[in-house]
């Protein structure tokens, strides 16, 4: 008797053309996106919201804010695992349109930005409240965040 077998890791693939394709139309991440980008980031306090004009350019904080509360509703603290996420979670790569930050820049934004996170991640938790999006026990963990 045969059995199911996967594909030959040689072998090429065609994957959907769009990475949209992989998230559905109701997956939180979606939420996530459309909350933060409706935020003014530079009156929540947030560091280096507007571009500096000369030097490399940084990451738009707004895409290391979804980040963060991705990692919040996940449970992935850890700045090192949300760089993993970046490489490897369908939803991380779709939310931050495959950027892919290190450690160090997410440990960074997070100790630059430390008092601006409070006023939104409450801010987000009430409208998950007045939506019904989650969980009572989940909404009650990212408060605590």
């Amino acid at each position: 008797m045969a059995h199911i077998s996967g594909f030959d890791r040689s072998q090429t693939l065609l994957f959907p053309e769009a990475i949209d394709d992989y998230v559905g139309a109701d997956n939180p991440v979606r939420f996530i996106d459309a909350f933060v980008d409706g935020l003014d980031l530079a009156a929540a306090g947030f560091a280096r919201a507007a571009p500096a004009k000369t030097g490399r350019p940084e990451y738009m904080p707004g895409d290391l804010l979804k980040l963060y509360i991705y990692g919040y509703l996940n449970r992935v603290r850890s700045s090192r695992r949300l760089e993993a996420e970046c490489h490897r979670n369908i939803e991380v790569i779709w939310l931050l349109r495959t950027l892919k930050p290190d450690f160090k820049t997410i440990a960074d934004f997070r100790a630059d930005n430390r008092k601006a996170f409070r006023p939104v991640f409450r801010q987000f938790v009430v409208l998950c409240r007045k939506l019904d999006l989650f969980g009572r026990e989940l909404l009650a963990w990212t408060a605590r965040a």
